[in-house]
């Protein structure tokens, strides 16, 4: 192993994170993947879903037919989770900064041909792809990694008749995992300025947008995420 190598999250951990993905996510929910075959099986990959709950990440790392090493929000790493999140192969980064750190490793898992996963919108939301920063367009355009979009519906919890909204979705509900066609996000000319990143956004959130309508239409949730 290379001291680079060594830096880097841990891909035998990002395997057994999958084991374990797949063995919490089939045993408590009923996930449907579509389209997974879309994921090229070798080489850089990133891929981008929409958040609408905590359990998303753990869903995509089940249900991904490769190992995936996600960015997750330095908050995430407190107490026994900061070793067994590193352990498992995922990236700690800080959102309030450009995270160097985070960015260099998150490049190395895609130079040595990892997939990557992220949620573009930052943070859980309306899972609707309506606010995208620009990290994943500099991720993209720098390694000249595909994207995968990829779309999560049945994880969003709504409210009881209390007025609660659910810690988790129903368990052994259905929860829908819908792959799309990779696509590059730069405009083939290597390009890496603000104006060239802006850009690259721009048809990164169209084509989130696109494929989220795709998969609602074809799981019959045209309302849901």
């Amino acid at each position: 192993m290379s001291a680079i190598d060594a830096t880097l999250p841990s891909a035998a951990g990002a395997v057994v994170a999958r084991r374990i993905g797949i063995g919490l996510m089939y045993g408590l929910w009923r996930p449907r993947v579509l389209g997974a075959w879309r994921i090229p099986s070798a080489g850089p990959v990133i891929l981008a879903g929409n958040h609408s709950h905590n359990i998303d990440g753990p869903m995509l790392i089940g249900t991904s037919p490769r190992p995936v090493h996600f960015l997750v929000k330095k908050e995430a790493f407190v107490g026994p989770l900061d070793p067994f999140l590193r352990g498992i192969g995922q990236l700690k980064v800080d959102r309030s900064s450009a995270d160097r750190g985070a960015i260099g490793q998150a490049l190395g898992v895609l130079e040595r041909g990892g997939v990557l996963g992220i949620f573009p919108e930052g943070s859980r939301g309306e899972g609707d792809f309506a606010s995208l920063r620009s990290g994943l367009a500099y991720f993209a355009v720098r390694s000249g990694a595909p994207i995968v979009p990829v779309a999560v519906l049945g994880t969003a919890t709504p409210r009881g008749g209390d007025g609660r909204a659910r810690a988790l979705p129903r368990l052994r509900s259905r929860v829908d995992v819908v792959f799309g066609d990779p696509f590059e996000a730069g405009d083939g000319s290597g390009r890496r300025t603000r104006a060239a990143l802006d850009q690259a956004t721009e048809r990164i959130q169209k084509r989130l947008g696109a494929h989220l309508g795709t998969a609602r239409r074809l799981t019959g949730r045209p309302d849901q995420t």
